[in-house]
């Protein structure tokens, strides 16, 4: 990485239109290494037992509720991926999201309505992206179900 941003320097100060597709290049391999720094953590995960979320839920670990009810909580990802990021959890300790059962059918809508009021409260009137990992293949990282919300930016597609 180092050598590509030497080498491509001193076209990208010459040409102030160059200048944003450096930065845009830099940005995108930076993105693309925690990516991959994300997806390392999923491969060692494995469900069962406490995780963090459970932690925060049981107020063992400090975190600011950007929103709570008696179903779910929201708060800021330390981890941002996005000018705005977010995660909704559920009080309920459910893995992922395959292994939600039919009984937690009110309480899925609850959590993507809640994603919804949260991302208007945080000011995305342009729209967000809603992402649910689900197991190893997904990239699961910790195996208690939460929705990702990013948003305050142009989100790339296709995602991964």
């Amino acid at each position: 990485m180092r050598e590509m941003r030497f080498l491509f320097k001193p076209m990208f100060e010459s040409s102030s239109g160059f200048s944003q597709v450096y930065s845009n290049f830099s940005i995108h391999a930076l993105n693309q290494r925690k990516m991959a720094m994300e997806v390392e953590k999923a491969l060692a995960a494995t469900p069962g037992g406490d995780t963090i979320f459970g932690k925060i839920l049981r107020k063992e670990m400090p975190c600011n509720f950007i929103y709570e009810d008696d179903q779910c909580v929201a708060f800021h990802d330390i981890n941002a991926q996005a000018p705005v990021h977010f995660l909704v959890i559920p009080r309920k300790p459910i893995s992922q999201l395959s292994k939600a059962e039919d009984q937690d059918e009110a309480l899925l809508g609850h959590l993507m309505n809640v994603a919804h009021k949260v991302a208007k409260k945080e000011g995305l009137k342009d729209g967000f992206r809603l992402v649910i990992n689900d197991g190893k293949d997904g990239a699961q990282s910790v195996f208690h179900l939460h929705l990702h919300v990013l948003g305050g930016r142009q989100l790339q597609w296709p995602p991964g």
